[in-house]
């Protein structure tokens, strides 16, 4: 997992530093993020709360509140993708486009790869979902899932990814106004 969250980290910080190389020596003008941006961020910071809720429930072994809350992960994620989209329309809807210029295609194209991290994460959460439903089904199933260091260190990995895509967007987000700003 070092790796690949490495890896993330070296991908971005290079798409940023060349956003910021391409804005100064051509001195391109930045654009606005829209409001969905934002919103966005709300729910990711969401989906993470509700991930360690999730994991709480784990660690105390309640099963009904587990599930819930990995399911309400799971749909906020699904909201994110959708409001995402969404975004993107906006900005299709103002003209801004990738063939807008660099600064355009430099937004849709780091907003993109970082949407696809999400959807690379969410067949892990659905594994999740789907082992608790489908072995959580009797008190002895329910004892032997919980006490499973598998299980545990799977959900700590889930975890430690999602914490890491939300810190990446709040990031992505935080550069991107700056570079508005100023």
């Amino acid at each position: 997992m070092t790796l690949v969250l490495v890896g993330v980290s070296a991908l971005f910080l290079g798409f940023s530093a060349s956003y910021l190389y391409n804005r100064f020596t051509v001195g391109l003008i930045p654009i606005a993020l829209p409001w969905l941006f934002y919103f966005n961020t709300l729910i990711l910071i969401g989906s993470s709360v509700t991930l360690i809720q999730a994991k709480k429930q784990y660690l105390i072994d309640d099963t009904k509140k587990y599930k819930l809350y990995l399911w309400i992960t799971l749909g906020l994620t699904v909201l994110f993708l959708i409001a995402q989209i969404i975004a993107w329309n906006q900005m299709l809807a103002q003209n801004i486009s990738l063939t807008s210029g660099n600064m355009a295609a430099y937004l849709y194209l780091i907003s993109a790869i970082h949407l696809a991290h999400v959807i690379a994460g969410i067949p892990f959460l659905g594994y999740h979902i789907y082992v608790a439903i489908k072995r959580m089904v009797s008190p002895v199933s329910v004892l032997v899932y919980f006490s499973d260091e598998d299980k545990k260190r799977g959900l700590d990995l889930l975890t430690l990814y999602w914490h890491f895509l939300d810190g990446l967007w709040i990031y992505l987000v935080l550069f991107f106004l700056i570079n508005y700003l100023f």
